[in-house]
């Protein structure tokens, strides 16, 4: 009976623990901003007077920063630009940086990077894919709506591409 009572208590206590890590490890979005905008139609009013054959050029970076004790900042960077396919002359430019503060903690390393990497640019992209679409719009052109991105991959090939740059540096050092 004195065996199954430690047995018991050993087992809330690793229970105990259990929980406390997990109300430890937290993540909650603390605000959803545009950081810079910007929309150029440099041809216009001639590129309304022509027939609209766009030929779309898109640009994507992500970046992160501790900006605080467990607050951090994750911006996501579209560059879109459109020319006219049969000229070549550019019908719209626009750029917009969609960033957003994320409170995190209790994870860390490798998942921390991932989180940061992966995760924060999916929460934030629907936002920033709905004003490029707002801001192109506002200009006179047709929505552009932008495909939806899978970060997850874009994640793994930037860290497949730093481990394959580690290693041939790791091979230039030995030879």
């Amino acid at each position: 009976m004195a065996e199954e009572n430690s047995q018991n208590a050993a087992g809330g206590n690793q229970a105990a623990a259990d929980t406390q890590n997990r109300q430890q490890l937290q993540f909650a979005v603390q605000r959803i901003y545009v950081k810079d905008i910007s929309f150029e139609a440099p041809n216009s009013p001639a590129v309304f007077q022509q027939p609209f054959k766009p030929k779309v050029s898109l640009d994507l970076n992500t970046s992160n920063s501790k900006v605080g004790e467990d607050l951090y900042e994750v911006t996501i960077k579209v560059t879109a630009q459109v020319r006219h396919s049969e000229e070549g002359t550019t019908s719209f430019l626009a750029e917009i940086e969609q960033a957003g503060l994320f409170r995190i903690s209790g994870i860390e390393g490798a998942q921390l990077d991932h989180t940061l990497g992966a995760f924060c640019p999916n929460v934030l992209f629907p936002y920033a894919r709905e004003c490029v679409d707002n801001l192109v719009n506002r200009g006179g052109f047709p929505p552009l709506m932008l495909a939806p991105v899978n970060f997850e991959a874009i994640y793994a090939q930037k860290k497949k591409r730093e481990a394959e740059r580690a290693q041939q540096q790791g091979e230039q050092t030995t030879q």
